[in-house]
Order: structure tokens, then C-alpha cells, then sequence
């Protein structure tokens, strides 16, 4: 009777295992927010601001999951691998980032895991939001083809391409037009918004509750950015960033989406973060 015991619990264990590596799909839409880290800035010069001028100076690191009643999407990956997390350590730190928790983990703690992502995509090739990215070289890469390129000839300035080089070997989609409808039904698209690099794209979501929102990668660093244009020294396309701002602002006004500020720290200190989402 206790062999039988012992076996019949760890079959419910398994079981219980298997049920969580297989979630069920919504109902609508669930974006799921992943605290990915934060970047300290000391000095804004590169972005064409004084200290006194902006409400706050570091950014934070913004991972964002979202659960389709059709399949799943990551749209970005932090900047500080899951790797160099060490048990009992202190938070990893790369050059001037620092990150507190595994996204990995924070993805678990929703009930999925990368093989559960269907689709990955990213905001740009910047080394602040591809940290995580070989971990979703299962899924279906979804990229415009001048940022693949340049990421997989090595001429982006990612500064670290080890952080991505599984990717090589991904299904991907090339996606050749300005909005790419991820589902098919409009509730999670994604826009094309050059200027800060070639082929940089915002992520919309039309979400049941919440409302519609504007995940806006890099197209902003800053809140103040909205009243003020000024651009980043390193946007390749300066003239391109406050054409595809000005475009974005309009489709907002016009939908009533909410704007989402990747690295607009206070902002983002103030969303809930995984487990919990919004729908």
C-alpha cells in the first residue's frame, strides 16, 4: 500500500505537471507584463535632454507576454540573460543594467514557458530587449527582414549577438507590410515604426477590459519625448522617428489607445506585473 501510495502521488504529480505545461487559451485577450530589469542613466545628453528637464532618469526593462484565445506572443526579452542568474547571488548586472528576477520565472509563474510561445518578436535589435531571446528560438520569429539581416551578419549594434545567435535556426515570418495582424482578428498587432533603427515596430493590442494599448518599444525613452521632439543621437533615421511618432500619436487619438512607455520607469513601476494581466 505505501508503493502504491508513493506511485499514485507522483502520478498526480505528473499529471499536474503535464496540465501546467499545457494552458488552456483564453477567452480574449491576456497581456501579461515582465519586470525584465532597469538601466541606469546618468547623464540624458544622448537623448538630447538636461537632467532638470525629465521627472525621471533611469529606464526600466519592459518583457511583455500576451495569451491569444489563437496562440501566444513574447515581444521582447530583457537585457540580462537568465543564465547569469546564480542562486543565493546578487542581481546580474552588464555594463549599466541590472535585473532582479528571471524572466523565465515570471513567465512560469503565469503557467507557461518559452516552449509555450508561439510567436516571438521584438521591438528592435538593441541589446536591452534581446538578452533572453535564444530562449524562443522554438517559436516562430516574427521580424522585418532588414533587422534580421543585420542582426544575423552581425552589422546591428546589438553589442551582444551571443544573446540571440539560436535564432538563426528559427521559423520566422518576414513581415513586408506596415501592420501585421498576428491573429488575424485586430486585437494584437504589430506596427511598423522606423527611425530609431530600420525596421523598429510598436506592438497594438486591443484588449477587452483594459482598452486598446501601444506597446512602443524605442519609438520613446522618455514620457517628455510625447510634448518634446527630440530624438536619440544613435536613431538612424532622426527625421524617420518624429514621422513614425507623429503617425502613432494620430492612429492613438484615433483608436483611444493608451500609449505604453517601455522604458518610462515611474510608469511601468505602477503596472502589474506577472502573475497577474490585464484582458
Amino acid at each position: 500500500m505505501k508503493f502504491f501510495s508513493i506511485v499514485f502521488t507522483a502520478g498526480v504529480a505528473l499529471m499536474a505537471t503535464a496540465a501546467q505545461g499545457a494552458p488552456k487559451p483564453p477567452q480574449s485577450v491576456q497581456l501579461y507584463v515582465i519586470d525584465c530589469g532597469k538601466l541606469t542613466v546618468e547623464d540624458p545628453a544622448r537623448f538630447n535632454f538636461k537632467k532638470e528637464e525629465l521627472k525621471r532618469l533611469d529606464f526600466s526593462v519592459g518583457c511583455y507576454f500576451i495569451a491569444h484565445p489563437k496562440g501566444t506572443l513574447m515581444w521582447d526579452s530583457g537585457v540580462i540573460p537568465d543564465s547569469s542568474f546564480q542562486a543565493g547571488g546578487a542581481p546580474p548586472t552588464l555594463q549599466y543594467a541590472v535585473s532582479t528576477k528571471p524572466l523565465n520565472q515570471q513567465l512560469r509563474a503565469a503557467g507557461y514557458s518559452p516552449k509555450d510561445v508561439n510567436y516571438f518578436a521584438l521591438s528592435h535589435y538593441h541589446w536591452d530587449h534581446i538578452g533572453n531571446a535564444n530562449q524562443f528560438a522554438g517559436a516562430n520569429w516574427l521580424i522585418r527582414k532588414v533587422e534580421r539581416d543585420m542582426m544575423l551578419a552581425g552589422t546591428s549594434d546589438s553589442r551582444f549577438p551571443v544573446h540571440y545567435n539560436e535564432l538563426k535556426n528559427s521559423k520566422f515570418t518576414l513581415i513586408d507590410k506596415d501592420d501585421y495582424d498576428v491573429f488575424g482578428d485586430g486585437t494584437v498587432v504589430i506596427k511598423f515604426t522606423p527611425g530609431h533603427t530600420p525596421g523598429h515596430q510598436v506592438l497594438y493590442l486591443k484588449l477587452a477590459k483594459t482598452g486598446p494599448v501601444i506597446i512602443t518599444g524605442d519609438l520613446y525613452h522618455y514620457p517628455e519625448e510625447l510634448t518634446v521632439p527630440r530624438v536619440p543621437n544613435n536613431d538612424v533615421d532622426k527625421p524617420g522617428t518624429l514621422k513614425s511618432r507623429e503617425k502613432l500619436q494620430a492612429f492613438a487619438k484615433q483608436t483611444g489607445a493608451k500609449l505604453w512607455i517601455q522604458h518610462d520607469l515611474e510608469a511601468f513601476e505602477k503596472l502589474k506585473k506577472s502573475p497577474a494581466f490585464y484582458e
